[in-house]
């Protein structure tokens, strides 16, 4: 009975053991619930209705891998945190992020929706994201930085007419030096840029 018992604890330890040996989840993060609540915009306020178009990426950053560089190494290096990811691809989360902040004051259509038979073609913004990591200056400070190209045509029945374009570099510094300071600092870089792309918009007639 007693060796019985004592085989039984072994047991238990040995898987214990090998609980503990495997390795942790990742955190998974995003760019938190954006604003509040909506402020409902009069009629003077509210701006021209706009398509949204998918973002592409550069192929670095098809994926949910959170990516840093460490600039005092080799900043030609993209290199993944092992346990922190993003919930999405960062161009999912920056479409995300940029349909909030300009929802808020005009209507926001995905390409090929229908708009009313009388009403003008809305303006279609086309975004390429080129950079969005974490930039490590050193072992104790980084930063995180946006880089992207912002195009807007006039969609027509024979093609698109260019209307305006803007490279955008927003870098925003990180709290922390880790995975978690990044994600801050990154987040903090997409509303900045959420801001600009709206001010440009607005700057523009669009």
């Amino acid at each position: 009975m007693v060796l019985s018992w004592l085989v039984f604890v072994l047991m238990l330890g040995l898987a214990g053991c090998a609980m503990s040996s495997r390795p942790a989840p990742p955190v998974i993060y995003d760019f938190g619930p954006g604003a509040a609540r909506n402020i409902a915009p009069t009629a003077t306020d509210r701006l021209p209705a706009l398509m949204l178009d998918v973002i592409e990426a550069s192929p670095a950053l098809d994926s949910t891998a959170l990516l840093y560089r460490l600039n005092y190494i080799d900043s030609q290096q993209l290199r993944p945190y092992a346990l922190a990811r993003w919930s999405a691809t960062p161009a999912q989360l920056l479409r995300l992020r940029l349909r909030q902040h300009l929802s808020q004051r005009r209507a926001m259509l995905n390409p090929g929706e229908s708009v009313e038979a009388d009403a003008a073609t809305p303006a279609l913004l086309q975004i390429e994201l080129e950079e969005f990591s974490q930039l490590f200056n050193s072992a104790a400070a980084s930063s995180g930085l946006l880089r992207l190209r912002a195009t807007v045509t006039r969609p027509g029945p024979k093609g698109g007419k260019w209307l305006a374009q803007r490279s955008l570099v927003v870098q925003r510094e990180a709290p922390t030096p880790d995975a978690s300071g990044g994600v801050r600092a990154l987040t903090a870089a997409a509303d900045a840029a959420a801001l600009e792309i709206d001010q440009w918009l607005q700057a523009i007639g669009q």
